[in-house]
């Protein structure tokens, strides 16, 4: 796997992991453990591809990698043309009952094989060039006749929105209005109703008034809103849409009443995927498993605990990855030291393949797993940017430097995440020979 990836990938993947970052891609080369969920997957993105519709629950205690499966998830289904945006859940930014704030933020964090977040504008001007090659393939347009061929466009267009002009003739008149400015080189205009396709509020009143549309986007628009999208992605070449809901634990620490509202929104939302009025979407929602068996979470609404009901036994070997929910196990000790042999592959130095030795790889995961309480799950973060940023760069910059006898593993508070500060067996700086 490794040998497949470029210069620049591996520079990218390492800078990340330096950082303390998950990687913005390459995520199939640190991807541990997560083979037996490929084809059950792979099979839900051919359905999605299909026009069907998909709904996926993840849940893994903090640490247990679910930012890094959906990112994973999210890297494998761009590839295959799928457009992707992860949605951060919080109660004051993206609150789950207020469908309008997650559409804007979709919209915000869209993004496809060839586009970083925002791809929405790429999209949109991806849909105008594809009405424009459908007409000129049909042979009956001319090239160079711009009046024929601008009218044959429009009929297109007007053809292909018919089913959005049923549901959302707002956003079916905004994209009138938006390819009639960009044709028009009206830029001003096309960046108003761009914005305002996307769900953003306080779009200027007269790139409003040049498509007819009014008002800002609500939550029972935004659903509309969302068919709308999915039918562009699908008439622009995409061949859908994976949506990733994360954080949708951070629902049990909200009001009762937001609350409430916010996991009736969920269950609505599963019910629409499941009647498939949502063609091409594949939508996956992270959690802890208090979130999906407590109290303040999945449980306080019967009906949605009935929706994400599955069985987990003792044995995460025989779980159902066709299953409605996914249980990530986690890290086990011998995973972070497979991890770090993969990462030491990438880094590709010959100083560090001759002087970081498999068995230096075990003794450094067994130290950080130690300072953070033994949790292993916690542990994969802090290891390898202690392995890459501590150890590979100093390996591969200085001849004389050799970790056993150089180097001492240090925590600091101020470097750790919430989760891995309250698993730390001390609370000031840790410091560990090894």
């Amino acid at each position: 796997m490794t040998a497949d990836i470029s210069a620049r990938r591996r520079r990218d993947i390492i800078d990340a992991l330096r950082r303390g970052v998950v990687p913005s891609n390459g995520l199939d080369a640190l991807a541990v453990g997560l083979d037996r969920f490929t084809a059950a997957l792979d099979d839900d993105l051919d359905r999605v591809a299909g026009g069907g519709s998909v709904f996926k629950a993840v849940r893994g205690e903090y640490g247990a990698g679910k930012t890094f499966f959906t990112r994973w998830l999210a890297e494998r289904a761009k590839r295959r043309g799928f457009a992707a945006a992860e949605v951060q859940i919080s109660e004051l930014e993206t609150p789950l009952h207020r469908m309008e704030t997650v559409y804007r933020r979709l919209v915000e964090h869209l993004s496809t094989e060839q586009f970083a977040p925002s791809a929405f504008r790429p999209v949109l001007d991806g849909w105008i060039f594809a009405l424009e090659e459908d007409v000129l393939a049909g042979g009956t347009v001319a090239e160079d006749d711009t009046d024929a061929l601008d009218q044959a466009v429009n009929d297109l267009l007007e053809r292909r929105l018919g089913d959005i002009s049923r549901n959302t003739p707002g956003f079916a008149a905004a994209l009138r209005g938006y390819r009639a400015a960009s044709v028009g080189a009206d830029h001003a205009t096309a960046d108003g109703l761009a914005a305002w396709l996307g769900g953003q509020p306080h779009v200027a009143a007269a790139a409003r008034r040049a498509a007819g549309v009014k008002g800002d986007l609500d939550h029972y628009a935004a659903l509309s809103f969302l068919r709308g999208l999915l039918t562009v992605l699908r008439d622009s070449g995409h061949q859908g849409l994976l949506l990733v809901l994360d954080e949708v634990e951070t629902l049990q620490r909200v009001r009762s009443d937001a609350r409430d509202k916010a996991l009736n929104s969920l269950r609505q939302l599963i019910d629409e995927v499941y009647a498939d009025r949502f063609p091409g979407l594949m939508v996956v929602i992270t959690g802890t498993p208090a979130f999906y068996d407590g109290p303040q979470g999945v449980q306080r609404l019967a009906p949605l605990a009935q929706r994400l009901a599955t069985d987990f036994g003792p044995d995460p070997r025989w779980d159902n990855p066709r299953a409605t929910q996914l249980r990530l196990p986690g890290f086990t000790a011998d995973a972070l030291v497979d991890l770090g042999q993969r990462v030491r592959a990438i880094y590709g130095s010959p100083a560090v393949d001759s002087r970081v030795d498999d068995e230096y790889l075990a003794l450094l995961a067994a130290a950080v797993t130690g300072a953070l309480g033994g949790q292993v799950g916690v542990a994969p973060r802090i290891y390898l940017k202690k392995l890459v940023a501590d150890v590979f760069d100093r390996v591969d910059q200085f001849t004389d430097w050799n970790p056993r006898q150089h180097y001492q593993l240090t925590l600091r508070n101020d470097e750790l995440t919430d989760v891995e500060r309250n698993a730390a067996a001390f609370a000031d700086d840790i410091e560990l020979p090894i």
